[in-house]
């Protein structure tokens, strides 16, 4: 088996991290030291990584790198750098290639043994609701399901992103505490940084008039901007996800009020304050803005896939414009009834 370079792709971080430091883990046993580095290709070229990696260290007996955003490797010059490497690697180094796509270009993705790359699929809900449980129960806490519901609404729902944010209950409450709705209410709701969560939240505010929702939209979307590295997975899926659960929310509730709370529950929208929510967004947006919102998601999340990184900021700002001052139209029409 070659353990020079692996692939490890997909959204799921905490299960992509855990992988990742297995194998340094493996690296620091067989070789002791080790000389760590991570890169991110939109800001380092991908041949100073492999000097890098083929210099080795006077200091340690292994290089261990990560390289982030191996999506962008597509040039010729790149892929014979890859492919000299593994025809002629370094025992005591290894390569771990990332991706939060799922898929790499196609000569890149062929020069990797398929044993060494593995696609991290964000988890299912049930699973994630699992991940949960066990998570608050390992370390002394239980957790109403209305609470579980309230998280994976507003916390990006990778298992890295959960782990940090739930770890704050530990911090503020003792042992053996019951993590209810209104404790993550006053933890995650009140006190923590903008989410796409808030995002929809602040958009979906019917009190308030569309240039206003857009202006503080804005504000919140640039600051998420400048968090992330990937839109389309950070920002464009979890939106898309609000949007499909007011779909459900107007099928389930069309006179507005959240009367059958257990079809709501089996589409994610539980507790009180993610009822109430959806109650307001579904004030601003019928079933059929609606399903022409995630049509601009769509087509967002395609153009920033495939389009130039320069374009990425006025996309989504286009994007936001046609979903709240638009109301799901692009900005040459006006309306969906």
């Amino acid at each position: 088996m070659n353990k020079s370079v692996f692939l490890f792709t997909g959204p799921e971080l905490g299960e992509k991290a855990d992988a990742i430091n297995s194998l340094k883990n493996d690296l620091k046993k067989s070789y002791g030291a080790v000389d760590e580095h991570s890169f991110y290709l939109h800001e380092t070229p991908f041949s100073q990584v492999m000097t890098i990696l083929q210099s080795g260290t006077l200091f340690s007996n292994g290089v261990f790198v990560v390289c982030k955003e191996a999506e962008l490797l597509k040039t010729k010059d790149e892929t014979e750098l890859l492919k000299d490497w593994i025809s002629n690697p370094t025992e005591s180094a290894v390569l771990v290639l990332v991706s939060d796509s799922v898929k790499v270009d196609k000569k890149i993705d062929d020069l990797i043994p398929s044993s060494n790359k593995k696609i991290f699929w964000e988890l299912f809900e049930e699973k994630k609701v699992f991940w949960l449980q066990n998570f608050f129960s390992k370390n002394g806490y239980s957790i109403d399901g209305e609470a579980i519901d309230l998280i994976l609404e507003m916390v990006e729902n990778n298992t890295l992103a959960l782990k940090n944010e739930c770890q704050r209950f530990f911090v503020i409450f003792p042992k053996e505490h019951r993590i209810t709705e209104q404790d993550v209410e006053s933890v995650l709701v009140n006190n923590r940084e903008d989410t796409v969560f808030t995002l929809f939240n602040e958009i979906a505010d019917s009190s308030a008039s569309p240039d206003r929702r857009f202006e503080r939209g804005l504000e919140i979307l640039h600051k998420l901007m400048a968090e992330s590295e990937n839109y389309s997975v950070s920002i464009i899926l979890p939106f898309s996800s609000c949007f499909r659960k007011l779909i459900a929310w107007h099928k389930i509730c069309p006179d507005g009020y959240a009367a059958d709370t257990i079809e709501l529950k089996k589409n994610g929208i539980s507790g009180t304050t993610m009822q109430k929510i959806y109650k307001k967004a579904s004030k601003i947006w019928t079933v059929g803005q609606t399903t022409a919102v995630l049509a601009v998601l769509g087509q967002t999340d395609i153009e920033l896939r495939s389009g130039g990184s320069l374009l990425k900021d006025v996309l989504l700002e286009k994007m936001l414009y046609e979903i709240v001052v638009k109301k799901g139209a692009s900005i040459q029409n006006a309306r969906y009834d």
